[in-house]
């Protein structure tokens, strides 16, 4: 195992720690971590480390690092565990994660259960003793103790042990306030009970207030009553937590655990999905999920997406195909050549991205984080001043005992530690339902300033694919002959209008002989005997004269921004088609979203200007720039940036990842180019433009949410730690609070799981 060392301190969040080149990126799982502080002091230790960077998100007890290559996963998880944490290297396969926080949440709920059926005779028997010492009997401070010790010992276990552990490495958490507070009501319980203090039977009564406040020294609710409410609070807490994490689970359970291949012999045989090779053949029945990422080569099927990609419609796919895995087969049989397995799927690509949004720190994070990592001491020390100070001033040690027991209990930083991770946490996984990805914490902190969105058009705002939209021919002559005919030369051709001319012929394609094409043109060739010609008007007409349906049809299309071609058979012109890249469906519906919004939008196109125009009229923008090259779109996006505009860019070609890169937010369609996603801040899976808004509407719902989590959690522990010092709060009332300032916060944040629903 590599040594490290820890003399040369690295800043937390700086671009580039000394010594670290070329980095590898390593993910710990911590455990034992039960507040914020905990998390700022992991992160403050690894990146003491030379050569390190490191952030750990309280939430998802995870810490994402990026190290030299000489440094090991092995003597970085011995760095947490000297700093009294535990550590694990964890696995990057898209395996099924475990629920790590409800089986901690089950082990709370017995603790709990247990805590309360003894608390609540003893609570009551307490106060009987103290407001009427009369009923008290002999041996009655015996009956208290019995109900108690199994209270203090075997449900405040989990505080104690981290307690120590973190003594030992001379730190200090939330429950190092918890076992303190437990544990000094405890002694002064004792010591009034069976001490000096302790009021003989018959005693005058001190009154119901005194009661609550442990008259006559009794105490020992207090001690019971913290434990069980903050028991509860961490149940309510980790199941909500296993809640929030939901969402990713479901999406790593998407994975198939066997999967039926075809030998090279043509047998069938089950394996493990993980044994599952590139290029393998494996069989897909229906109801079945797909293994892995791979090509349809026998067979059709409607293929449910909705996993993956949010699309509710299940879609057709037939030979040639891509799939991928973690969708369903709802019908069909198929036979499909894996492309990509394990980490390359694209599923856990899905996973990878929400892992990464979970494990950045938003702005304000990372200020909660600074706060925690000194809250804990500083909540010690205003307890002790606490303690004193009532001392001195009343000279009452069980006033001063209440006092300094409620400034521990609700001092406890879970809320701040909270407020941001969980919130991330759930729109990561709701985002993952609904299609969404988003790569980083900036996207949210981005997202809420976006005034301005900024449109690519092929492939964005349209299909991509051009499309016959209009066919004339010449009287006497038949519109399908004409297509297959025209479809026989093209289909020798890789050029975008000839797939479009192919694809719209519904017939068999006839064989062409002597292909021969002219660029700029058009191409010609021999189709059942007759001389062929498909290509522009102008090459085509000048031959002869134009008649009015082919002239009218051409005009028609260029007032559209359409692009006409024309055919001769035979050196006499018979038809004339219409070809377009058509507008998306969803276009129109998300510029209105926009617009709604008050976004600007803007459309960046090299197109020609006629074709932008008509685009952007039938989708409602109002702004176009067209005939712009690729590095000239970036600088169309710094123009607006310099104009005071906060930009958002939507595209999905080669040509557009510059711009992404450039702009204030990136958005890519999912299924676009490799290099317009890494240059994205945001994915949209789903091929439909609504995802677009529906992307920052998500961004600015978590961000308002953490807002008011964070707003909460400060205000919380502000205003409550001076009415604690102050003697007006009783340290049960502080134990609740403590315990719901947690449970609001990741409640608040489980709002999130129903965005889009309505």
């Amino acid at each position: 195992m590599t040594a490290l060392d820890e003399s040369t301190p690295i800043v937390p969040g700086a671009d580039q720690p000394a010594g670290l080149n070329a980095p590898q990126r390593i993910q710990l799982d911590v455990s034992g971590m039960t507040c914020g502080a905990c998390a700022a002091r992991v992160e403050k230790k690894l990146n003491r480390v030379e050569g390190v960077r490191a952030t750990v998100n309280y939430a998802t007890r995870v810490a994402t690092i990026d190290a030299n290559p000489e440094i090991s996963a092995a003597a970085l998880c011995d760095v947490v565990d000297k700093a009294g944490y535990g550590a694990a290297e964890r696995d990057s396969r898209p395996t099924p994660i475990a629920d790590t926080d409800g089986d901690h949440a089950s082990s709370l709920f017995r603790r709990l259960v247990v805590g309360l059926i003894l608390f609540i005779p003893l609570a009551d028997l307490s106060i009987l003793f103290a407001v009427v010492p009369s009923a008290r009997f002999a041996g009655w401070r015996f009956l208290l103790l019995v109900l108690a010790i199994p209270i203090l010992t075997w449900c405040a276990a989990p505080f104690y042990r981290v307690a120590v552990k973190n003594l030992r490495a001379r730190t200090a958490s939330m429950e190092t306030l918890v076992s303190m507070g437990i544990l000094s009501a405890t002694a002064w319980s004792v010591w009034t009970m069976f001490g000096s203090a302790a009021t003989p039977a018959g005693s005058k009564s001190t009154g119901v207030w005194s009661a609550i406040w442990g008259s006559d020294a009794i105490y020992l609710e207090v001690a019971t009553g913290v434990t069980v409410l903050v028991l509860a609070g961490r149940y309510f807490e980790a199941r909500a937590r296993s809640r929030a994490g939901g969402a990713l689970r479901a999406l790593a359970a998407l994975t198939a655990k066997t999967v039926t291949i075809v030998a090279a012999d043509g047998q069938e045989m089950t394996i493990p999905a993980d044994e599952l090779k590139e290029g393998q053949s494996f069989i897909v029945r229906p109801g079945e999920t797909i293994a892995t990422d791979g090509i349809i080569t026998n067979g059709r099927a409607s293929v449910d997406m909705s996993t993956m990609t949010g699309e509710s419609r299940p879609v057709k796919a037939t030979v040639a195909d891509a799939v991928i895995g973690g969708t369903t087969a709802l019908d069909g049989r198929l036979v499909v050549q894996a492309a990509a397995v394990g980490a390359d799927t694209q599923l856990a690509g899905m996973m990878r991205l929400v892992e990464q949004a979970q494990s950045g720190k938003a702005n304000a994070q990372r200020l909660a984080d600074r706060i925690s990592g000194i809250f804990v001491p500083t909540a010690i020390v205003i307890a002790i001043l606490t303690v004193l100070g009532w001392l001195l001033v009343e000279g009452t040690a069980e006033r001063a005992i209440a006092a300094g027991v409620a400034v521990l209990v609700i001092a406890c930083p879970c809320a701040l530690g909270l407020a941001t991770p969980i919130a991330v946490m759930v729109s990561a996984g709701r985002g993952a339902q609904l299609g969404i990805f988003l790569k980083n914490h900036q996207a949210m902190d981005t997202s809420r300033e976006i005034d301005t969105v900024v449109f690519d058009k092929t492939g964005t705002v349209t299909v991509g694919e051009l499309t016959v939209t209009d066919v004339w021919v010449a009287e006497g002559q038949s519109r399908d002959e004409i297509l297959a005919v025209v479809a026989g030369v093209e289909a020798a051709s890789e050029h975008a209008v000839a797939a479009a001319l192919v694809a719209a012929c519904t017939g068999e394609v006839p064989p062409v002989k002597d292909f021969t094409a002219h660029p700029g043109q058009g191409v010609t060739g021999l189709v059942e005997g007759h001389s062929v010609r498909v290509g522009s008007p102008r090459w085509i007409s000048a031959s002869g004269s134009t008649p009015f349906g082919a002239a009218s049809l051409r005009r028609t299309a260029h007032e559209r921004g359409d692009s006409a071609v024309f055919v001769s058979i035979d050196d006499q012109l018979c038809a004339a088609i219409a070809i377009a890249d058509t507008v998306k469906p969803s276009s129109a519906p998300a510029i209105a979203a926009l617009d709604k919004a008050g976004i600007r939008t803007v459309l960046l196109t090299g197109d020609n200007l006629a074709v932008a125009n008509r685009v952007a009229k039938q989708v409602g923008i109002d702004k176009v720039i067209a005939e712009v090259l690729p590095d000239e779109k970036v600088a169309v996006i710094a123009a607006l940036q310099a104009e005071g505009r906060a930009v958002a860019m939507v595209g999905d070609g080669i040509n557009d990842g510059p711009a992404l890169a450039t702009a204030d937010l990136g958005l890519a369609i999912g299924r676009g180019a490799d290099v317009a996603i890494g240059a994205a801040d945001i994915i949209l899976v789903r091929d439909d433009l609504r995802s677009a808004p529906a992307a920052l509407s998500l961004a600015n719902a978590t961000k308002r949410t953490i807002r008011t989590n964070l707003i909460w959690a400060f205000g919380y522990n502000i205003a409550a730690i001076p009415i604690a010092a102050m003697g007006l709060l009783n340290p049960l009332i502080a134990g609740a609070a403590m315990a719901l300032s947690s449970l609001f916060v990741v409640s608040n944040s489980l709002r999130l799981q129903n965005f889009g629903s309505t």
